[in-house]
């Protein structure tokens, strides 16, 4: 597991990059406020229904959620899951907004 910045991150989208973004997130979160990820809840990973991702195993995963500490642990299931390239969002959902809410 490796860690990306939200800066780095909306720096990318910007720029088109095509990214897997996973939002690890309960449904009625994402509802509120999302920028773009699929949802998949840490629940189901840690359940290992991850059947939906197993085609990214050997390609880059960006996980994040609201404050950085589900992705990290959905990045540490993942990774025992054979996932080789998954990345956290520091910071998480409130950084984002903290940094980009005003100006989106």
């Amino acid at each position: 597991m490796k860690n990306i910045t939200v800066e780095e991150l909306k720096a990318r989208l910007d720029a088109g990059e095509k990214i897997n973004l996973i939002d690890c997130r309960e449904p009625n979160e994402y509802a509120e406020f999302n920028i773009g990820g699929k949802l998949v809840p840490l629940g189901k990973i840690q359940t290992m229904q991850t059947e939906e991702l197993d085609d990214l195993k050997e390609e880059e995963v960006i996980v994040h959620c609201r404050s950085g500490q589900r992705s990290m642990m959905a990045c540490m299931f993942l990774d025992t899951l054979g996932f080789t390239n998954t990345i956290n969002v520091t910071g998480g959902i409130l950084a984002w907004q903290e940094k980009f809410a005003t100006s989106k």
